[in-house]
């Protein structure tokens, strides 16, 4: 496989790996092209997205029949990265109508979650989805260009992300992020974090994109991120915790300190964050501890891991999702695994039935990531 040294920020090269197991462009289009159909128009059985009148739209958690921040931030990022402005205005505009809060100590975030109606199950945000929406919006803005609010995607993007760092400095509120540590909380009000929100080629990007007087925290950010997935990372099987306190051990306080749903993020944001910027040889090593832990395992036999790989009887609720993630991190492996987990991937149909939402949002980023197009929009 081909070895690039520099990252596709400063190359604006992206590694195209599935053609590179020698599958043809015309295969990789139509299945990429067949994904989004199925996702965003199929039927019963594989659609997670639904129009919402004229002008508005959301996606569907299938396995709890909400509407998610973490998945209309999903649903943005695909729909600004395969250049479709309507579904990613619709979108937009459903969350900004009904998930935006603009009273109490959350103002200025986005419900984590809605009934399908659009009114508000919670009163609290979700990290993961905030920092989504603003690196979509700033790409929409790159890409369409700004229009009247709320399309006016940049300062939207750089006036949440302003929310995030300097919430509760002037009164009652928490920001998203440690104000000390410059580390991603779980939740606003919580001092732990969830390993999985590790975004540093994110906050790379809101470094420049942000408003002035924030762009040395994010700088700061993206430092702090890398550093602290070494230590949330168990140095042998590269297995993370959903949860983990400050210092990088699991936060199993609330029974989430093993390797579960959560979790199979790590690998994807891993292989993405080289993929773009190339700024850890660590995330080399990471990526190939995990393919190797996975390697001697079925789909159909995962499990819930204690970060040291000590299996217990809980099966898997998105094994699609975890092959999916696993293969994305062959965007940093050089090891033994990189191919045969793209190969797993490519041979695996997006998943269908009640709990499709989340493994397939993971199935199509890791094939916009595989295949060369997850890609970053500059201004």
């Amino acid at each position: 496989m081909t070895i690039i040294e520099q990252g596709a920020f400063y190359t604006n090269r992206y590694r195209n790996m599935l053609a590179e197991i020698g599958i043809s462009e015309a295969n990789i289009n139509n299945r990429i092209t067949d994904t989004w159909h199925q996702l965003f128009e199929g039927d019963e059985h594989t659609r997670i997205y639904a129009n919402a009148g004229e002008d508005m739209g959301y996606m569907v958690d299938t396995g709890n029949l909400d509407v998610r921040s973490e998945g209309m931030s999903y649903g943005m990022m695909m729909a600004v990265q395969l250049n479709n402005k309507e579904v990613f205005d619709r979108i937009w505009k459903w969350t900004y109508t009904n998930m935006y809060m603009t009273e109490g100590l959350h103002a200025g975030y986005f419900a984590w979650s809605c009934n399908l109606d659009g009114t508000k199950r919670a009163y609290g945000p979700a990290p993961d989805g905030e920092e989504f929406f603003a690196l979509a919006l700033f790409f929409a803005s790159h890409r369409w260009g700004d229009a009247e609010a709320p399309f006016n995607y940049g300062q939207q993007a750089r006036d949440l992300l302003r929310t995030c760092v300097h919430n509760g400095e002037a009164g009652e509120g928490y920001p998203m992020w440690n104000p000390d540590n410059k580390l991603i909380k779980f939740i606003p009000d919580c001092e732990y974090s969830d390993p999985s929100y590790h975004l540093p080629h994110f906050y790379e990007l809101f470094a420049l994109w942000s408003y002035p007087e924030d762009q040395s925290f994010w700088k700061e950010a993206a430092q702090a991120s890398r550093a602290y997935l070494k230590l949330a990372c168990h140095p042998i099987t590269g297995l993370a915790p959903e949860y983990a306190h400050y210092d990088g051990t699991p936060n199993n306080d609330k029974g989430y300190g093993h390797f579960y749903s959560d979790s199979y993020r790590v690998a994807a944001n891993i292989g993405l964050d080289y993929e773009w910027f190339r700024a850890d040889g660590w995330e080399v090593e990471h990526a190939n501890k995990i393919q190797t832990f996975f390697s001697d395992k079925q789909p159909e036999d995962y499990r819930r891991y204690t970060v040291a790989g000590e299996p217990f009887d809980e099966k898997s609720l998105h094994p699609v999702g975890l092959l999916a993630t696993n293969a994305m991190a062959s965007l940093a492996a050089d090891g033994p695994y990189a191919r045969s987990s793209i190969e797993l991937f490519w041979q695996t149909p997006i998943r269908t039935g009640d709990r499709r939402y989340y493994d397939n949002c993971l199935y199509l980023f890791a094939l916009l990531a595989l295949s060369g197009n997850y890609r970053i929009f500059m201004p």
